[in-house]
């Protein structure tokens, strides 16, 4: 259980993938969007994602905040809050800042990282353990929330085929790594909003004592004009964990609804 919400959080803002022709943004300045996670057949947790648009050291970026925590049942024996933040280029998307301030029953994380971008530098300041180390990353690289916005505005969706793969080097704690993705093609998805046209994605994972396997991870994008995350279903080394959409503001277009008859 210490996983689910933690690995929830980082697919809602790591693994949605989605994309536009057009170099105008896919998302609004006030984005909200609420996900229900559910661990085995249980209401275990909520996550949520939110956008603003703000001044950081001078620069306009978009600054967004993703939180996670844990349902009041659940808190009596295991208290989740989870707060995972971004602060990135309005026109590139690639991060200044990335925080994570994670409480787990008790296991903790308060990180700060700040991308050096002229000297693909990320000075990681570890706040509990009081201590700041440089590592060095590539130009383009990104942190799990931006990576994100980034790939919603980037992969063209109009001429990606089943099985095409996507790698982006992401940084995380401290470390570099590449992330991969394979296209699955669309599906039809029922949620409380209606049935919505999807594009499918299976994030490459490393099979260890979270994940079952390398293939244990399913995402469904909104096929329409927003692109936004509406289910994530994972096959843990104990269980499964399904997130889904549940509440969602402040889109700048009208979720899109499947035809009836799909």
């Amino acid at each position: 259980m210490k996983f689910s919400l933690n690995i929830c959080i980082a697919l809602l803002s790591f693994f949605a993938i989605s994309a536009q022709e057009t170099k105008e943004s896919v998302f609004s300045e006030t984005e909200f969007l609420k996900f229900k996670i559910k661990y085995l057949s249980f209401n275990t947790s909520t996550a949520t994602l939110q956008t603003k648009k703000e001044v950081l050291n001078g620069k306009p970026v978009y600054h967004v905040i993703g939180e996670g925590y844990s349902s009041k049942f659940l808190s009596f024996f295991f208290k989740i809050r989870d707060r995972y933040e971004t602060y990135m280029d309005v026109e590139t998307y690639r991060p200044y800042k990335f925080v994570r301030n994670i409480d787990e029953g008790g296991y903790k994380k308060d990180i700060i990282i700040d991308f050096d971008r002229e000297k693909n530098k990320a000075i990681v300041n570890n706040r509990k353990h009081k201590t700041i180390k440089s590592f060095d990353t590539s130009k383009d690289v990104h942190d799990m929330i931006s990576s994100f916005y980034y790939l919603r505005n980037t992969i063209d969706v109009k001429k990606i085929k089943e099985g095409h793969e996507e790698n982006l080097m992401m940084f995380f704690d401290e470390e570099n790594f590449k992330f991969k993705m394979k296209y699955l093609g669309t599906e039809t998805i029922r949620t409380k909003f209606g049935k919505i046209s999807c594009l499918r994605f299976r994030p490459l994972v490393m099979a260890d004592r979270v994940f079952k396997e390398e293939e244990s991870l399913n995402v469904w994008i909104s096929n329409d004009k927003n692109l936004i995350p509406v289910k994530i279903s994972a096959d843990l080394a104990v269980g499964s964990l399904t997130a889904v959409l549940n509440e969602y503001k402040g889109l700048k277009h009208p979720l899109e609804k499947a035809i009836e008859n799909e």
